[in-house]
């Protein structure tokens, strides 16, 4: 409490006021790459452009929507793409055997319990988040080239015309499902009692442990999470490609990472909102649109992501 206490007032401000800085910086740049994006090209604003963007950005934004809640404990998670890659394989491959919604639900059932086993290693066991999800992710891209026997399962023309291929007016299904995600992190991090429990545990942990709250199941919930959203993003990419690729969601983590930081999340906890990191999923999927429109080779826009991440640490630096 004492040294609670000896935070002055001033201080808080100062870092209050850095924080803004830096998300209205990030705001403004956003608005003058849009402004950019229509000046360069006659393409971009048009119906179809817009609607492969938004189908575009539906897998990092639902795997953006668990890290950040990963990010917000403290932690990270790492194995989110071979997750994609898992599910979306499970979901395509079993509807052989089964009604397409019943294997949807065993994919989704997978990543969460890839979620769990996470979290329970984090929590019970005290180990970085870092090493577990690096490890997990891959023992999961094993298990995916040993699941799948051939490089590519045909889906369910059902399944691909309900969920990836289907359309309400104008918005793409997929991108409906996103944003109907983001009003419910939005609520869960900021009215319910869970989720101001695990952004207090990535603020102090021993804090919130001393507060009588369970750290350890808020700690798995997070993974938990994190785990659903990428088995959500599995099954709808499947479902959108109309094919399960087991080398898919290659990268999916970086992408993730830089959405979540570049919407004003800190990594290591401390700080990041659901709003936030939609932007910074807007923000990538301009980028990304943009440098696939003109041509550019896929290394370059790696290369370009992890310049951003690293400004976007830089630009938050004196909060961490």
């Amino acid at each position: 409490m004492r040294q609670l206490k000896e935070i002055s007032s001033p201080g808080l401000q100062q870092m209050k006021s850095q924080r803004r800085f830096a998300d209205y910086g990030f705001m403004v740049a956003f608005f003058i790459l849009l402004i950019i994006a229509a000046t360069m090209t006659d393409v971009f604003f048009t119906q179809r452009n817009l609607s492969n963007l938004f189908r575009q950005i539906v897998t990092n934004g639902l795997l953006s929507f668990g890290m950040l809640i990963v990010i917000l404990s403290g932690g990270i998670d790492l194995s989110i793409g071979p997750i994609v890659a898992l599910t979306g394989i499970m979901a395509a491959g079993l509807q052989a055997y089964m009604w397409f919604p019943f294997a949807i639900i065993i994919a989704l059932l997978v990543g969460i319990t890839v979620g769990a086993a996470n979290g329970f290693l984090v929590a019970r066991f005290k180990l970085q988040p870092f090493i577990v999800t690096l490890a997990t992710m891959g023992a999961i891209r094993g298990i995916v080239y040993v699941y799948s026997e051939t490089p590519k399962v045909p889906t369910d023309p059902a399944f691909r015309a309900l969920l990836g291929g289907g359309f309400i007016g104008p918005v793409p299904i997929p991108a409906l499902i996103m944003i109907g995600f983001l009003p419910l992190v939005w609520l869960f991090l900021n009215r319910t009692t869970m989720g101001r429990a695990i952004v207090a545990i990535g603020g102090n942990e021993e804090a919130v442990r001393l507060a009588g709250i369970n750290v350890r199941g808020h700690l798995i919930l997070a993974y938990v999470i994190s785990g659903f959203f990428a088995g959500m993003a599995g099954v709808l990419l499947a479902s959108r490609l109309g094919i399960a690729q087991p080398s898919v969601g290659v990268g999916y983590e970086l992408d993730a990472i830089a959405a979540v930081v570049i919407g004003g999340g800190i990594l290591g906890g401390g700080g990041g909102s659901a709003i936030g990191t939609m932007g910074g999923v807007l923000a990538l999927g301009v980028i990304d649109n943009l440098l696939n429109l003109f041509n550019v080779q896929s290394y370059y826009q790696q290369i370009l992501k992890g310049l951003i991440i690293l400004f976007a640490v830089l630009a938050r630096r004196k909060e961490l």
